[in-house]
């Protein structure tokens, strides 16, 4: 933390001085600086990293980001330079004094070296993407990834010529940001740091500009400040650059170039918590501190003695009570002075119950006894009750259905009477002209 000096921190004081320092040696474009475009958004400061210090940012993959104050942007673009659309962001950027890292793809830079060069010109940082952009760094061969990334650097690098090592930031963006731990190992052993993204703007789909600008705007908005990561080579990302940036500069926005430290440009000086998107607030580091106490004869506290009440006969209310207060046993002798002892026990009176113990212990038992019975003899008598009117219910319904099952067995003698009848009287007609026929013919 450093040592104070007159109620102020030296080493905060140092930083301010570095900081000063590092603004002037690496100058911002601000608007005023922004010939012919007076209301241009500008670059508000420069920052300068060390990406050995903090070798990965971007909280879309990794804990740390860029050490970014509230409503502060970094602009960084991928996959160029293609000059058809490339060379149109260039021309917004300049409008707009605005200074961004661009990610270059060797191939890229090798069918376009001017494009990169042009990058160069304008100031602008100036990172790798791999050599032909492979979509499978996460679950490629070492050999192979190396391969990519130290082709693309090399790529580079013969397009910017012969100031190729200081022109080229060791700056690295993985394509896809398909990431993976032995490539995050490489990089970082060769000094340099990977770039992932705070939010994206999805301009590398099929979306229309409009699209484009709502996602920019919108996660800005959420996350307050952080790493945006847009793409050069389409043109739905030129057509809503424009209103991009005028957003940011009408909502307070403000943009900050990106750059690796060197010995001229040392590096701006940072507290670890700045490099977190939203660093929880560390309450317990600002509480004072708990003064160190030292306790003198420290003991048992001294009970008190009667003598610490002589003032109880002034107040009517504590003298009658202290009148009526059990008797408590005095001690044998006062106790000497700021000496600890211990409290006298209560006397057998405090607890003597009023009257004879036995005779209320029985009575209570003799109650509840009582209070038994009534309850029993509720649930006797209930339970009769119902028992006799179900057992009326029951005898009704036996009446009833006997009645029913007698008018049924009536019907259906009435029924088998009446179909007999006809029967009977059926068969007894032949058999009375039969016989009467016989009786002729004797």
């Amino acid at each position: 933390m450093g040592k104070m000096c007159g109620g102020v921190w030296v080493r905060r004081s140092a930083f301010l001085v570095f900081g000063l320092l590092t603004g002037f040696m690496v100058p911002a474009a601000s608007a005023a600086d922004c010939p012919g475009h007076p209301n241009a958004l500008g670059t508000s400061r420069t920052l300068v990293v060390d990406p050995r210090e903090h070798p990965r940012i971007g909280t879309m993959q990794y804990p740390e980001t860029l050490p970014l104050a509230d409503h502060e942007v970094v602009l960084t673009f991928d996959d160029g330079p293609l000059p058809r659309n490339s060379n149109k962001v260039l021309e917004i950027l300049a409008d707009q004094c605005v200074k961004a890292t661009f990610f270059t793809i060797g191939n890229m830079a090798r069918f376009a070296p001017e494009g990169v060069r042009k990058l160069r010109d304008a100031g602008h940082t100036i990172g790798t993407h791999t050599q032909s952009h492979p979509l499978s760094m996460n679950h490629m061969s070492l050999e192979r990834a190396k391969q990519e990334i130290d082709d693309g650097i090399a790529s580079v690098k013969a397009a910017l010529g012969e100031d190729a090592d200081t022109a080229l930031a060791p700056f690295f963006r993985i394509p896809g940001l398909l990431r993976a731990d032995n490539v995050e190992e490489y990089l970082a052993s060769q000094g340099i740091q990977i770039w992932s993204a705070d939010f994206l703007a999805d301009d590398w789909r099929h979306i229309s500009s409009s699209r484009v600008y709502d996602l920019a705007i919108n996660r800005l908005e959420a996350n307050g400040k952080g790493i945006l990561l847009l793409h050069d080579i389409q043109a739905r990302t030129v057509a809503a650059l424009p209103r991009i940036l005028e957003t940011l500069r009408a909502r307070g926005y403000r943009i900050v170039h990106v750059v690796p430290a060197s010995a001229e440009r040392p590096v701006t000086p940072t507290e670890p918590r700045e490099w977190l998107l939203h660093p929880s607030p560390d309450a317990i580091a600002h509480w004072p501190e708990v003064p160190n106490f030292i306790f003198v004869g420290a003991g048992t506290l001294p009970a008190p003695a009667l003598s610490d009440f002589d003032h109880i006969d002034e107040v009517p209310m504590l003298r009658e009570a202290s009148r009526a207060r059990p008797s408590w046993p005095e001690p044998a002798e006062p106790a000497p002075e700021n000496a600890a002892s211990s409290l006298a026990a209560p006397s057998e009176s405090v607890f003597e119950v009023q009257g004879n113990l036995d005779i209320a212990l029985r009575n209570a038992a003799t109650t509840s006894h009582r209070l038994q019975r009534v309850a029993s003899n509720i649930r006797e008598t209930g339970s009769k009750r119902m028992s006799r009117r179900e057992a009326r219910r029951l005898a009704n319904s036996r009446e009833a259905h006997v009645a029913h099952a007698r008018g049924r067995q009536t019907h259906r003698a009435d029924v088998s009477r009446q179909r007999k009848q006809p029967a009977a009287t059926a068969h007894r007609g032949p058999l009375k002209r039969l016989v009467q026929v016989k009786k002729r013919h004797v």
